[in-house]
């Protein structure tokens, strides 16, 4: 259904599925077509110039209003999502609470300003050899953006989620491709979004959400010429088509992807001698949250063999055999799963230590836990792959050497955790360099589910983690996506922005001639 676009989508309609019974559920939406795609874009275009004008305070009431939107919508909202995608009721609050106060942190990173990254070097015109001209540099909003609702996030990761919120506070309009996995959720989402656009006095281009089963919705979404970055949260295969369609075009356009990650675990010596049972339940229940349906799920653990390490393995064995099954997000998802189960079962080298037990609902995630060492992992491709769902890996290495070879061989990451005590420092100081080229966060003594939203928070990494490391999706840095910098040179006065003039009305803080000038 269309929201924040006039066209008239199809009619025949498209209804969310319970995955937990395989049933068609609420009402019947329309679906939305390219026509429609195209449309909302153009809106966005039109829409753009007006709302990056807008003053920081006018945005940052808008982020409020779609926060406060959203909450006269709480129940229905929570109720919908939980039915569409399986999830409990208690996590989709919490991820309620997290979507609105992502929006409430953004508009304070728009009251504060710094996030212009505003310079201003002053004209030195007695400078010798040769003068030095007035420069001053702000940064802009990129213009329209394309965002892609995530399906194992409906809420936070989805239509008011991170990247519209970040998208939103730069000053680009954006267009929002629904999940079709929930289309209840984002439809109730999407009109929160929509009354707080009427309710700012905005234009109605601002945001736009289109949905439908579709895949020539995203494709015609980032293929239009007017949309200048794309925000998408989901698999490697999905993320690497959209950035080959948007390098495609005539006019290429970054995509931020963040796609796949196996999180590795590396248990230190001391730390595993010292507490192999401890660590082995704090694995199991990381690996099981959510059916194991996060992108931070700790999909291989890394250790040196010996009595400790075999503990671990006996106790996290137990663990997951005492685990019961959880619905997945989507019957695919779990068809998936289950395809990636029976591979691994297949390789060679790779011992099936325990699986879960089975439940009778549809769509149930079986968890399991493999073991292997470290040669095999090393001569296996295909054990880098992320296995989406509550799927663990062992890699039993002969020693420290062993170790660093195998954090050597990953593919970029989105997380990296040590567990270690005072006496495994040395060991973790021979990692750390390795892990800060391989991943965006590196944990000590926790688990990598849960991502807090704030503003050292990085949640991206080296590809294929993302397609492009050097930015976050998570946290108030991820506006910088959808920022690029201008530098105006001997501009009169009357013509330079606020936030450049030298009266600085806004009352920024700024960095003049090199020195931080605090407001």
């Amino acid at each position: 259904m269309s929201i924040g676009t006039q066209t008239a989508p199809d009619q025949t309609g498209f209804r969310g599925v319970d995955p937990r019974t395989g049933q068609s559920i609420g009402p019947s939406l329309p679906v939305d077509d390219t026509a429609s795609v195209t449309a909302a874009v153009e809106r966005a275009e039109a829409a753009f110039e007006a709302y990056r004008a807008t003053s920081p305070d006018i945005r940052a009431r808008f982020l409020e209003a779609i926060a406060g939107s959203l909450e006269t919508r709480r129940e229905a909202i929570i109720a919908s999502a939980s039915t569409e995608s399986g999830l409990p009721i208690p996590r989709i609050t919490g991820e309620f609470g997290r979507t609105t106060g992502q929006l409430k942190l953004f508009a304070s990173v728009v009251r504060q300003g710094d996030w212009l990254g505003v310079r201003l070097d002053p004209a030195l015109p007695d400078r010798a050899p040769l003068p030095r001209p007035d420069l001053r540099v702000r940064r802009i909003p990129v213009g329209p953006v394309a965002v892609f609702g995530a399906s194992n996030f409906p809420l936070a990761f989805s239509v008011a989620g991170g990247d519209t919120a970040s998208a939103l506070a730069a000053g680009c309009t954006v267009v929002v491709r629904g999940h079709p996995a929930h289309p209840g959720t984002s439809a109730l989402v999407g009109e929160a979004i929509d009354e707080a656009v009427r309710l700012s006095e905005l234009p109605a281009g601002v945001f736009s959400l289109v949905s439908g089963p579709d895949i020539a919705l995203g494709q015609t979404l980032v293929g239009d010429p007017r949309i200048a970055s794309v925000g998408f949260t989901g698999s490697r295969n999905g993320g690497l088509a959209l950035a080959r369609l948007a390098a495609e075009r005539p006019v290429p356009i970054p995509v931020f992807a963040e796609m796949s990650s196996i999180n590795p675990v590396f248990l230190c010596p001391a730390a595993l001698e010292a507490g192999a049972d401890a660590l082995a339940d704090g694995f199991v229940a990381s690996l099981t949250l959510g059916a194991g349906q996060f992108c931070t799920n700790p999909g291989v653990v890394i250790a040196i063999k010996g009595a400790s390490l075999d503990a671990f393995v006996a106790r996290a064995g137990k663990a997951i055999e005492a685990a019961t099954s959880s619905t997945m997000l989507t019957a695919g998802i779990h068809a998936a799963y289950d395809r990636a189960i029976h591979a691994r079962n297949s390789v060679a080298g790779v011992t099936c230590v325990a699986s879960g037990q089975l439940g009778d609902g549809e769509n149930q995630c079986r968890a399991a836990l493999f073991t292997t060492t470290a040669a095999h992992f090393n001569a296996e491709p295909s054990l880098t792959d992320e296995v989406f769902g509550a799927s663990g890996l062992i890699i039993a290495c002969d020693d420290a050497e062993a170790v660093l070879d195998v954090a050597r061989r990953l593919e970029g990451q989105l997380t990296a955790t040590l567990h270690m005590v005072p006496a495994d420092e040395p060991f973790a100081k021979g990692l750390l360099p390795l892990l800060e080229r391989r991943c965006g966060r590196i944990l000590v003594n926790g688990w990598p589910t849960g991502v807090e939203v704030a503003h050292a928070m990085v949640h991206g990494g080296p590809f294929p983690s993302t397609t492009d490391g050097r930015f976050t999706s998570v946290g108030t840095l991820a506006i910088d996506r959808f920022l690029r910098p201008v530098c105006y040179q001997n501009l009169p006065q009357a013509l330079l922005p606020p936030e450049l003039a030298d009266a600085n009305p806004l009352g920024l803080s700024r960095r003049i001639d090199g020195v931080l000038k605090l407001a």
